[in-house]
């Protein structure tokens, strides 16, 4: 990597939500006080919303580092579940085995452990990531949750966060009670470009390059032109501006190479980019979260086949661009597996290669049994993440494919979308 022509100690612009790297620009610091506000008072939700790459799970990070030990926290990031289900994640999440329980076992079980926890002078915090994905029928749990309480206080802290979509789903009129209990409400927007100049040289200071200038200062408009001051695609185009400076042997970013970034991810100016599609289950990926354009049908150079137990779950094709793989919704493509990191891995595709990149996840990712940071896909490999396989297929040589698919049971040559 380019760590040692930069003179870093890290890379500065992973997209794994790292708390050491949060910026608080004025919103989300904002944000965060409105956080440690739960912890003080118990009289109501606290809702943050933002757009995907916004901030808000690193904001969650960073909160819940700085948390006080007498606070006892159940994260859920898994949202996609029954109402039993739920009741069930937030148990294990407090150290229960509740798998055997029926539902009135599992409610009775949760407000005895509240009520326990208020009487030894402990806090309990219930945090909920990506809640736009919640069903009406799960929220509708957690409101009764939030009305346990002793002769004085209510006994359980919420936090709700999720993108733009959990307050229409939050203003429904089947939730109105809910919609009640909302103490204060707070959205994540982006980054004005001082803030998007202080953001860039925040996380490069925080790997090591102290006071020197690594992005000249005629990159920042082209970077927020591209980027529209969203942190994850700031991420993105200047770790691929940072590659590209390093594959010419230059210790500094010039335009030159934010250009070449962008033609390399195939993206469009930030204003002419489409909303982000609603995400897909692990069994229907969308490939890529780019907007509709001419590009969509460019040239598929290879694939993906993902697959678990010599089950074959989906064919991904891959275009020259950038995804992400990971546990949560708001990657291009989600393995919701307990194995699998919030944002595991990259892959970079080029016109003449593959390469598979961790993003400093928990299990790593794994080649012919070995865990590696960093990988050039060949025909043929077959990279686990977890109890899933990822298994590359070279476009450019259909020969080696058609053999290689018969090699994968249950495997059938896909469409051009990938379904």
């Amino acid at each position: 990597m380019y760590l040692e022509l930069f003179k870093l100690k890290e890379l500065p612009f992973r997209l794994s939500p790292d708390p050491q790297f949060l910026y608080l620009s004025k919103q989300h610091a904002r944000a965060k006080a409105y956080m440690e506000s739960t912890i003080w008072f118990t009289d109501g939700f606290v809702v943050i919303t933002g757009e995907i790459g916004s901030g808000k799970t690193t904001l969650i990070e960073s909160f819940l580092q700085e948390i006080q030990k007498d606070v006892v926290v159940a994260q859920i990031n898994q949202t996609q579940v029954s109402a039993v289900d739920f009741l069930q994640a937030v148990l294990v999440q407090f150290g229960f085995s509740p798998f055997k329980m029926k539902k009135a076992e599992l409610i009775a079980t949760l407000n005895n452990f509240l009520v326990e926890q208020y009487a030894a002078d402990r806090k309990v915090l219930l945090i909920v990531d990506e809640a736009q994905n919640l069903s009406l029928r799960v929220l509708e749990e957690i409101r009764l949750l939030s009305g346990v309480e002793t002769t004085k206080e209510k006994v359980l802290r919420i936090i709700l966060a999720g993108q733009p979509e959990l307050n229409e789903k939050l203003d429904a009129p089947e939730l109105v009670q809910l919609a009640q209990r909302i103490r204060l409400r707070f959205h994540l927007g982006t980054l004005t470009p001082a803030e998007m100049r202080a953001y860039i040289q925040h996380r490069l200071e925080v790997a090591g390059a102290g006071d020197r200038t690594i992005f000249a200062e005629e990159t920042f408009p082209e970077i927020y032109r591209y980027t529209g001051g969203v942190p994850r695609l700031i991420n993105t185009l200047c770790d691929t501006a940072m590659m590209a400076a390093y594959g010419v042997d230059r210790d500094h970013v010039i335009p030159d190479d934010i250009t070449a970034s962008v033609q390399e991810l195939r993206w469009v100016e930030f204003k002419a980019r489409a909303q982000p599609a609603s995400r897909m289950p692990a069994d229907h990926f969308p490939g890529s979260r780019a907007p509709v354009t001419h590009e969509a049908t460019r040239e598929i150079v290879g694939r993906l086949i993902i697959a678990m137990e010599g089950r074959t779950l989906s064919d991904l094709p891959l275009r020259v661009g950038r995804i992400i793989l990971g546990r949560t919704a708001d990657n291009d493509l989600q393995i919701d597996s307990r194995f699998v990191s919030r944002h595991h891995c990259q892959i970079i595709t080029t016109a003449h290669g593959c390469v598979i990149e961790d993003l400093n996840s928990t299990n790593g990712i794994h080649v012919q049994g070995k865990r590696v940071r960093r990988h050039n896909l060949n025909d043929g490999d077959v990279v686990v993440i977890g109890t899933h396989e990822l298994m590359y297929v070279d476009e450019r040589l259909p020969a080696r494919r058609n053999h290689f698919t018969e090699t994968v049971p249950g495997t059938q040559p896909a469409t051009e979308t990938g379904e």
